[in-house]
């Protein structure tokens, strides 16, 4: 499979996962991105009914954790106070304590549970 292949469908099996197609489990201890991708950020997000997602970021970039899916987005302009990382496959919002996750017609809105 080529790497491109790759990333797409980790990024498609974690959105999938949030959104409840498939099951939702909590992003394991361990798992978290490279040192090189340099994040000095990572919070924790609960989905409703879902489980956790952890959300690692930079000023450019965002890498989101859930189920043993990994996926990186890249920072896109967005208004007033919120944040937006977009990738090929969704785009993830975050205003406050509240991380909005977007695909096409679907959305699913999480609550900041702390940081991690």
């Amino acid at each position: 499979m080529s790497k491109k292949a790759l990333v797409f469908a980790s990024g498609a099996s974690l959105l999938l996962a949030v959104v409840g197609i498939a099951p939702l489990r909590a992003a394991p201890g361990p798992m978290g991105s490279p040192w090189w991708e340099n994040y000095d950020q990572r919070q924790s997000y609960l989905c409703p009914g879902r489980g956790t997602v952890v959300l690692e970021r930079n000023d450019s970039q965002a890498s989101l954790l859930s189920g043993g899916f990994r996926s990186t987005l890249f920072r896109e302009p967005a208004s007033g106070s919120e944040l937006s990382f977009r990738n090929d496959d969704f785009r993830v919002t975050l205003q406050g304590d509240v991380l909005t996750l977007e695909q096409a017609s679907r959305q699913i809105t999480c609550l900041r549970t702390e940081e991690v």
